[in-house]
């Protein structure tokens, strides 16, 4: 298997390292990420239930799917796929998420195995899933290529990758950068790097050099009166999301 630079920032583990205790609290410098949440959760169960075959109606519909939640911070996103029955793996570059992560899910009675690691160690070691989450990481590595690339060799054939970041344009600055962090100070300042940004277009081209197939693109949009996110089929212009799948058969 092809050998890959370790594309981890130390600069940017450190970011989240400093806000690690916070995870949980939805008032707190997440508090953007548990706003957007049950709009990412929409988006992820819709693209493996239609790609997987599976009834959101039924208790645990992911139940056989092997997936992974790559960057997965304090478990937003692994909690409520390991209760949809996924066996989940939780991984992060950043150590001080996980005893976050770990003692959150044991209170709530789940099994979900986080690791201390990063895609390009995983890859190099074999393993293999049926979902690859990478939601707002790919903005915050140092060669989003490699990082994807590696993502990429972690899925079987027929696998499927959902993966969001943000938009580069002036409008995601003064909403990303100057809103959340300067005027909400939802984040703290110097969270985003705006100059590592990537545009849609941008994105799906990384993810075919990656060896992967995009097959959809949707954007979060943020509305301040309602004080909520949606799925928009043409506003990209800030927060986005994709949808890639990996050529072959299916597990």
């Amino acid at each position: 298997m092809q050998a890959h630079p370790n594309t981890v920032d130390p600069s940017e583990i450190a970011k989240f390292e400093a806000m690690a205790a916070e995870w949980w609290d939805p008032h707190g410098k997440f508090k953007p990420l548990h706003l957007l949440n049950p709009c990412r959760l929409d988006y992820i169960t819709q693209q493996i239930a239609g790609e997987f075959d599976r009834d959101l109606k039924v208790p645990r519909p992911f139940e056989g799917l092997r997936l992974l939640d790559i960057g997965c911070g304090g478990g937003l996103l692994s909690e409520p796929m390991a209760r949809l029955g996924a066996e989940v793996v939780g991984a992060d570059a950043a150590e001080g998420n996980l005893p976050v992560a770990r003692i959150h899910a044991e209170q709530s009675g789940l099994e979900i195995d986080y690791r201390h690691t990063t895609a390009e160690a995983m890859a190099a070691a074999g393993e293999q899933f049926d979902v690859v989450l990478n939601m707002e990481v790919v903005e915050h590595v140092a060669d989003p290529l490699s990082f994807l690339t590696a993502t990429q060799q972690l899925l079987k054939p027929g696998g499927l990758e959902v993966c969001s970041t943000l938009n580069r344009n002036p409008k995601s600055y003064a909403m990303a950068i100057f809103g959340a962090e300067v005027v909400m100070r939802w984040l703290p300042r110097g969270t985003h790097e705006w100059n590592k940004f990537i545009t849609p277009d941008e994105l799906f081209d990384l993810l075919r050099q990656a060896g992967l197939d995009p097959v959809d693109r949707k954007g979060f949009v943020f509305n301040p009166i309602l004080w909520s996110w949606s799925i928009s089929d043409r506003d990209l212009s800030v927060n986005y999301v994709t949808a890639s799948v990996k050529s072959g058969p299916s597990q």
